[in-house]
């Protein structure tokens, strides 16, 4: 069982996921910080001012504490509906699936373009080439 194991982590195919799912970690952080730092802040901005990061709705607040924030939300112990946090992962999800579907529709069209390219011809053997084999084809047929 161990040398099974072996062998299948060893297999290119094993390697090449592990790269992916690293590669696809630093693309999503990469993602996030664009949505974070760049996106919302503009769209925010556009819309009047509204931080989507800190953009909450109080479910339940025992003793009926002021929360300016979100962190002072969550360090209070107050119930809250995370409504931009969620605005958020949605346009990451969007921004990621977009990208994949990018990247799978030009993996697909190298594939249709490597089978649709013609197969080199060979070309036409030579006249020497021709003697010969017919001088080889007429050995054969008439051995002494």
């Amino acid at each position: 069982m161990f040398k099974e194991f072996r062998d299948f982590a060893i297999k290119g195919n094993m390697i090449d996921l592990a790269i992916g799912v690293i590669i696809g970690a630093a693309f999503g952080a990469i993602v996030s910080s664009i949505v974070d730092d760049i996106f919302m802040p503009i769209i925010g901005l556009i819309i009047g001012g509204i931080d989507f990061s800190n953009l909450f709705v109080v479910l339940s607040n025992p003793g009926e504490v002021p929360v300016p924030s979100l962190a002072a939300a969550k360090a209070a112990g107050v119930a809250t509906l995370n409504i931009g946090l969620f605005i958020n992962a949605v346009v990451k999800f969007t921004i990621i699936a977009f990208v994949l579907f990018m990247v799978v529709k030009a993996i697909n069209s190298m594939k249709r373009q490597a089978a649709t390219e013609p197969v080199a011809e060979t070309p036409a053997p030579s006249k020497e080439e021709v003697l010969l084999t017919e001088i080889r084809d007429a050995l054969r047929a008439n051995p002494r």
